[in-house]
């Protein structure tokens, strides 16, 4: 039976509660989180998130380091929405050495980053679910998601981690094989998320689980910075692809998913019809891309920026992801700093979380679809 630590007597817990340790190894955490938890009975009184535990410290090596050798990290920071992460980098750098990228290579980048960003929501689905007590779904997000990898895979060599964008373009053109197998996978998906819909989302179990369970404000979310589904589950159409438009989104047509309950079946629902969103914009890219360079012509090997400051944001999978870079007229950065949405995200569960049941807590948390190293930057 759980027993009060002397560190809860000490800030004054009331002896009928008891504190709980979820983590740092625990299935729910999906990572080395840590959340102490003082539980009432069943019901949360205060959940204080623990970060730290695999601190990588990419912000100081990437300040040790030349700007092209830094290009790995960035896929290992969330390594589930991995070619945003890499096209905020490289963008930064572009924009700092004034860089047109080629069209093609454009929507090259946009077409692996929504790939990217469906594998991302399939894994959410699967693991969601799996958190709640379902798992079959899991092993249909994992089969579908397989033939997104299997495509990156065929195009750059990797199926998790990718360091397929250069500066000026990227490591290789995308070839007819490629590009058949992502049409092939745009007509395969619409009648699987059908099925998605019809195994889970009009579930009335998961209804029960989701619908007015761990409401998130819009307040709440501008307070602790929340950006992604879940400042679009809150009624906010804030996503950066439209408000700070970058590559060739400005010329695709897309809606942004909104729902104003705000609660943890609303940002269930704007993952579900991002990825119907994403499936529209690959297939436009489709339609659109047009052969020519996939690389800027004499982009320099070894980089020096101007001395300045310089930013560049995505819509990662999970919010707004922004890459801030200070050159000093050096072959490395003096500074980098990066600002993730898990980290945001995460921020608000201590105050969300206050007088809810166990079961639902952990429900809520994940909504909020967080990958640690993305914290533990």
């Amino acid at each position: 039976m759980p027993v009060l630590t002397p560190a809860a007597v000490a800030a004054g817990a009331p002896e009928e509660t008891f504190v709980l340790n979820l983590g740092p190894q625990h299935p729910a955490a999906h990572g080395v989180l840590r959340v102490l938890m003082t539980m009432d009975g069943e019901w949360v009184e205060n959940a204080e998130p623990v970060v730290g535990y695999i601190h990588r410290m990419h912000e100081k090596m990437g300040e040790n380091r030349t700007w092209a050798k830094f290009l790995p990290n960035t896929s290992r920071i969330d390594y589930l929405s991995a070619m945003h992460y890499t096209h905020a980098y490289v963008g930064a750098v572009e924009r700092a050495l004034k860089i047109e990228v080629p069209e093609r290579a454009e929507y090259v980048r946009v077409i692996t980053s929504e790939l990217n960003r469906i594998s991302s929501h399939m894994v959410w689905w699967g693991a969601m679910l799996s958190d709640l007590g379902g798992l079959s779904p899991f092993l249909y997000a994992f089969d579908d998601r397989e033939r997104i990898l299997d495509a990156l895979e065929a195009l750059c060599g990797a199926r998790l981690t990718y360091c397929y964008y250069r500066f000026g373009g990227l490591y290789n053109d995308a070839d007819d094989a490629f590009l058949k197998a992502v049409r092939d996978f745009v007509k395969h998906m619409p009648p699987r998320l059908k099925m998605y819909r019809d195994l889970v989302t009009d579930n009335i179990i998961l209804r029960k689980r989701l619908e007015g369970i761990g409401p998130i404000s819009a307040d709440m979310c501008r307070k602790y910075g929340a950006t992604g589904p879940v400042i679009r589950g809150a009624g906010v159409a804030y996503d950066v692809r439209r408000v700070e438009p970058y590559s060739v989104y400005p010329k695709l047509q897309f809606k942004i998913p909104v729902y104003p309950q705000a609660d943890s079946m609303a940002r269930y629902l704007v993952r579900m019809d991002e990825m119907e969103e994403s499936l529209h914009i690959i297939e436009q890219c489709l339609d659109l891309i047009q052969p020519g360079p996939f690389m800027a012509p004499k982009v320099p090997r070894v980089l020096k920026l101007p001395p300045g400051d310089y930013t560049y944001a995505v819509e990662a999978a999970r919010g707004r992801f922004m890459v801030r870079i200070v050159s000093d007229n050096k072959e490395i950065p003096y500074r980098v700093k990066l600002r993730t949405p898990s980290l945001s995200n995460l921020s608000l569960f201590e105050e969300a979380s206050k007088g809810m049941m166990l079961p639902d807590a952990l429900a809520m948390m994940a909504t909020l679809d967080l990958v640690i190293p993305d914290i533990d930057r």
